[in-house]
């Protein structure tokens, strides 16, 4: 069963700078999808950011330009490099994977809060 902890959320400033960092365990094998939503109170939780296995990433188009999505494949980990934080980006921020046989899990969420 695939566990996944997520790491490096917490509070900034407006035009600062985040990685989070997310670590997938309980599996030997290379999963297939792996990537980030976050979630507004109130809001639906929307995508942030994908890595496919082939190396295709997909932004939100809220975040293109900003962050960075980067996966260490041999620790089947992912991280998320926020740049040029901004207070509307304020959400928790859930890792998700999926796996080649189709079982898809999600981190327990990590807050990041970006605010003055």
């Amino acid at each position: 069963q695939v566990q996944l902890v997520e790491s490096g959320g917490g509070l900034m400033q407006p035009g600062g700078s985040l990685r989070l960092s997310c670590a997938a365990s309980g599996t030997r094998f290379r999963l297939s999808h792996m990537g980030w939503y976050r979630q507004a109170p109130g809001q639906q939780r929307e995508l942030v950011a994908v890595v496919t296995s082939g190396g295709t990433i997909n932004y939100a188009d809220s975040v293109k330009g900003r962050f960075t999505l980067s996966r260490d494949n041999p620790k089947n980990t992912v991280y998320l490099q926020m740049g040029s934080l901004k207070p509307e980006d304020t959400a928790v921020y859930y890792c998700n994977a999926k796996t080649w046989a189709g079982q898809n899990f999600w981190g327990q969420g990590t807050q990041v809060t970006v605010s003055s």
